[in-house]
């Protein structure tokens, strides 16, 4: 049955091109920026949006972003730590480690990316930020757990979930002036290069650990072997 999944799955090069593409996109701009020489190419589309961001303010957006500003960083850490957990406890040590390496990771590139960078942030904004810009922690610590998820369950409706997730909170982040468009775009990059270059290393042993194509479907292969002996 592993064996067959296996079989299914994309090649490698499927995961390991769009992963290096994607670190390529956060990259660039980062040395854009780094290189100071005037205002980055980018600097116009920013501005622009964070115009455009100003004109949709009302007391009921704010209220939405104050909510997706705690769940955007704090609450995508937590989550994916009870996630770990959870596959600790479930008895799938491999997978809680691709789940705790791709949060600890995506983590530790943007906050050196960050201090690197020194980006400065857009004037105005609504929340605590901390002095660096590019790129979004949350945006990046968002990406790496709906990702997760993506991989994990292996269902159109969750990449769905996951991508407007990750819209959303690139939106909510500029909407509050904490950073500029370039900013949440380079962590959705950063965050979801790294998390499929650590797919391609573990998505073998993972699934191989679950016996199925995603967890979900480990357990209705249990419980479908159960029934048989039962029988």
């Amino acid at each position: 049955m592993v064996r067959d999944i296996l079989r299914r799955q994309r090649p490698d090069w499927q995961l390991v091109t769009p992963g290096l593409l994607l670190l390529c996109a956060f990259a660039v701009p980062a040395g854009m920026l780094l290189a100071g020489q005037g205002e980055p190419a980018f600097n116009g589309v920013d501005t622009m949006w964070q115009a455009y961001s100003f004109t949709l303010h009302s007391p009921f957006w704010d209220a939405v972003n104050a909510v997706l500003n705690w769940a955007g960083y704090v609450g995508a850490l937590i989550l994916q730590t009870v996630l770990a957990v959870a596959l600790v406890v479930a008895r799938r040590p491999m997978t809680s480690i691709f789940v705790a390496a791709s949060g600890i990771s995506a983590l530790a590139l943007t906050q050196l990316a960050k201090t690197v960078v020194g980006r400065s942030r857009p004037e105005g904004a609504q929340v605590l930020t901390d002095t660096g810009s590019y790129p979004s922690g949350h945006v990046s610590a968002t990406t790496a757990f709906l990702m997760v998820l993506a991989l994990l369950i292996a269902r159109w409706w969750m990449t769905a979930i996951a991508t407007l997730g990750v819209i959303a909170m690139m939106i909510s982040r500029t909407y509050l002036s904490a950073h500029w468009l370039s900013d949440v775009l380079g962590g959705a990059c950063l965050a979801a290069g790294v998390v499929l270059l650590l797919w391609w290393r573990f998505r073998k042993i993972c699934l191989t650990e679950n016996a199925g194509e995603t967890i979900w479907a480990a357990k209705a292969s249990r419980r479908l072997q159960a029934g048989e002996r039962a029988e």
